[in-house]
């Protein structure tokens, strides 16, 4: 396959958890061209177990995140197979002695990334869905002064208790597979990830998109039970299974107060994003209920809560997988750009 992203040396990192993984590597996407007063820049950090290609459908010309206008920096997480992650980082980090990764983590070298490497001192906006939209909030805490707009979009700024039982059993399912051996695994966990899949199908949408047999009549699945082997196992089988525990645990320790700026007081940290701020939820997202944005939005000074009225739950946010859907977000992403 043709590499198509970058990668940026971090050297030696020092993790949150306390531990320093030589070498480390930050990979990353550019899409336009920086000007000359470096003005035009978003930033949107990929999610769950997706990569950088997993973010292309929002991107396009005529469209918010508009090549020809703006220069577009697509970081991909730490834990996603391109980054530094277990599948990939050599002996002794590697497998299950890679760091539990934080979102603190994974903004602050993408910071190094866009301060260092491209010598950028305002972000025009960041923007991203799911644990993308959880690395934006964190941009708009970090560094209020530097991201002028932000707009998560059926993410959160900290995980809920009801998210964070929800991704137990995510892991339990990768954990309960024999083939896992405690991470050490020679052989793929094939029936972890298969059952990985199960547990996200009951999550990933909504009651009413299986109410009304999207899967078959808008998908063209010939049957539930083909959509959950041909969709939702097929979503996880290619992926490594340390990969998707550890971006589990950076998921599950989301909370952009947990770092010496705010030291655990979430509404300060709320409190403290500069940025103009549309706070988009999925109305069915069954991951961050609405009712989540609204306390956000209810203590951050500078937001408007706009939620997508969908019925395709958590996907209504992506990976461009309802037209409608990538319609609606996209005119609100111009529609923040040009305030």
């Amino acid at each position: 396959m043709t590499i198509d992203y970058e990668i940026f040396d971090l050297g030696t990192y020092k993790f949150q958890c306390g531990l320093a993984v030589p070498d480390c590597k930050l990979a990353y996407k550019t899409f336009g061209t920086l000007n000359a007063a470096k003005d035009n820049v978003i930033v949107y950090p990929t999610w769950y177990s997706g990569q950088h290609y997993d973010n292309e459908w929002l991107i396009g010309a005529g469209m918010a995140l508009d090549p020809e206008k703006y220069f577009i920096i697509i970081p991909n997480m730490f834990g996603n197979g391109l980054s530094s992650s277990p599948s990939n980082t050599p002996e002794p980090y590697n497998a299950d002695r890679f760091p539990d990764v934080t979102p603190y983590d994974n903004v602050m070298a993408q910071h190094r990334l866009i301060t260092e490497k491209f010598g950028i001192e305002k972000i025009r906006m960041v923007t991203g869905w799911s644990m993308g939209a959880l690395q934006t909030f964190h941009w708009g805490a970090l560094f209020p002064d530097m991201v002028e707009r932000i707009a998560p979009f059926c993410g959160s700024a900290k995980c809920s208790r009801h998210n964070y039982v929800f991704l137990e059993g995510v892991k339990a399912a990768l954990r309960a597979d024999s083939a896992w051996e405690n991470g050490r695994y020679t052989t793929k966990p094939e029936k972890g990830l298969r059952a990985v899949g199960r547990v996200y199908a009951g999550w990933g949408l909504s009651q009413t998109f299986y109410r009304e047999e999207l899967d078959l009549k808008t998908l063209g699945y010939a049957s539930l039970e083909d959509f959950l082997i041909g969709f939702w196992e097929g979503f996880f089988l290619p992926k490594d299974a340390n990969n998707l525990l550890t971006m589990a645990w950076t998921w599950q320790h989301g909370d952009i107060s947990d770092n010496e700026l705010y030291n655990g007081d979430y509404k300060a940290a709320l409190g403290a994003i500069k940025a103009k701020a549309y706070v988009m939820p999925g109305q069915t997202d069954l991951y961050f209920p609405v009712e989540d944005s609204q306390n956000e939005v209810a203590n951050m000074p500078n937001a408007d809560y706009v939620p997508v009225p969908s019925i395709w739950g958590h996907f209504a946010g992506g990976p461009g997988t309802n037209p409608e859907d990538v319609k609606f977000i996209d005119e609100k992403l111009t529609e923040l750009l040009a305030s």
